[in-house]
């Protein structure tokens, strides 16, 4: 099971409420700072993540915590005739939809708020399902699962891209450094949320990743599940498929 952390220890409101609050306040810095933070290497993962799903010819597909839309973004490029990027947060979602305008995908791209634990779609509505560096952030993870298996179609892919902590010590120490030290500096320096980036690291510490995430992917009813650490274990992908 995910432990869960809250962006505002103080608060009573659910984690849900306190993400949504969160992800609001950083969406106008959120693309500038996490290029920094990353040193730009997210988007190397997330062109990985494109060539997963494009070699299932997906018709549609559903991003899910889209953010600011990056990945729905790129995904433009599998030919696929929709593409609907979902998140719970409408700041995010509104820089999302300036970028997907500037870019002329607005006929291809269509931006949702909507909760990933009650995804607004019919069963089996979907080729292929994203989610990347969103997982982390859901309230109820097993529930967030089961409702992407339900609007995944039949043989359908499921590409998750998430932090993940690096096994050898050497590279775990670097991470431990940058992401509990560095980031958490930088956002404090240049985000309007000085608690936003501290959660995000601390997040990124406790979720479950490698085989633990692959176990629970596939108790919640996932076949075909597989793990590919990326840049020394920072970063994971993991695909997926339904029965």
């Amino acid at each position: 099971m995910a432990k869960k952390v809250n962006p505002y220890k103080d608060s009573d409101q659910s984690k849900k409420v306190q993400v949504t609050k969160m992800f609001d306040t950083i969406s106008k810095e959120y693309d500038s700072l996490n290029r920094v933070i990353s040193f730009g290497i997210d988007i190397k993962w997330r062109n990985k993540v494109v060539k997963l799903v494009d070699k299932t010819n997906p018709k549609n597909i559903l991003d899910i915590a889209t953010g600011t839309g990056d990945l729905a973004i790129s995904l433009a490029e599998t030919k696929a005739e929709e593409i609907i990027g979902l998140d719970i947060s409408d700041g995010m979602l509104e820089v999302g939809r300036q970028k997907i305008k500037a870019k002329n995908l607005d006929h291809i791209i269509s931006m949702v708020i909507g909760d990933s634990e009650e995804l607004p779609f019919e069963d089996h509505t979907f080729d292929a399902i994203t989610v990347a560096f969103g997982v982390r952030n859901f309230e109820h993870l097993e529930k967030g699962l089961a409702e992407i298996l339900r609007v995944l179609k039949p043989n359908g892919i499921f590409v998750i891209l998430e932090t993940s902590v690096p096994t050898n010590p050497i590279y775990k120490a670097g991470y431990n450094f940058h992401t509990k030290l560095i980031m958490p500096t930088i956002g404090k320096l240049f985000s309007k949320d000085k608690v936003a980036y501290n959660y995000l690291s601390e997040s990124a510490s406790v979720f479950p990743y490698g085989e633990a995430l692959n176990n629970i992917l596939r108790k919640i009813g996932f076949i075909n599940v597989e793990d590919h650490p990326q840049t020394m274990g920072v970063a994971t992908i993991y695909s997926a498929s339904k029965a």
